[in-house]
């Protein structure tokens, strides 16, 4: 069994660009983008690079700070534990960045056997403004697949709220909604709204 977990707005209710943003006045901009995206209003892919674009100059050391203050949500820990104690295996499949997730993962001393993330390149110690990584024009069914493929199993379950996360949840055994959006409702078998009740439908399915 594999579970894929979408990142912002699902296991954690921090929003990584936004945070960044923060670090350098256009965080009203990132959420307002973001916003827009997550409602489909425009193609993720674009709405990413105009995030990321906004970053531009921004030092290294301070975009680690934002990352350092992505957190989970509560319960999230406890619940990627409980599946992974029941030998399930668990990914994070995210448009959001790589160094976001693994310190919020850190922090909580939990680990997941998969991340698929973005990457934010820095060049004399500043953010480009650009953006790298397999989840920018790739959609999270694609890397479901490989998920798959590398694991041998067909059996899936998918977590997400927002837009991007419609591929995956689409192409899951079992979609689950978390809080999703308008948009995003109509395509997931069940919607939860808390960890505590995620965590109780895996025991419910079965899965820890």
């Amino acid at each position: 069994m594999i579970v894929a977990f979408d990142f912002d707005g699902t296991l954690s209710d921090s929003e990584m660009t936004v945070l960044l943003g923060e670090r350098c006045g256009v965080a009203d901009e990132m959420a307002s983008i973001t916003e827009r995206a997550m409602n489909d209003e425009i193609a993720y892919a674009e709405s990413l690079r105009e995030r990321c674009g906004l970053l531009e100059g921004l030092e290294d050391a301070d975009a680690q700070a934002a990352f350092e203050a992505v957190r989970l949500r509560p319960g999230a820990a406890e619940a990627i534990e409980a599946l992974r104690d029941a030998g399930v295996y668990v990914a994070v499949l995210t448009g959001g960045f790589e160094r976001g997730v693994e310190a919020a993962l850190d922090r909580e001393g939990v680990g997941v056997d998969a991340v698929v993330a973005n990457r934010l390149p820095v060049a004399d110690g500043r953010l480009t403004g650009g953006v790298k990584g397999p989840l920018i024009e790739g959609t999270k069914d694609d890397a479901l697949a490989v998920l798959r493929a590398v694991v041998g199993d067909e059996e899936t379950v998918a977590v997400g709220d927002g837009a991007n996360d419609l591929p995956m949840l689409e192409a899951a055994g079992l979609a689950v909604g978390f809080e999703p959006k308008p948009s995003v409702a109509p395509a997931c078998d069940v919607t939860v709204e808390t960890m505590g009740e995620l965590d109780s439908l895996f025991e419910d399915r079965g899965l820890r």
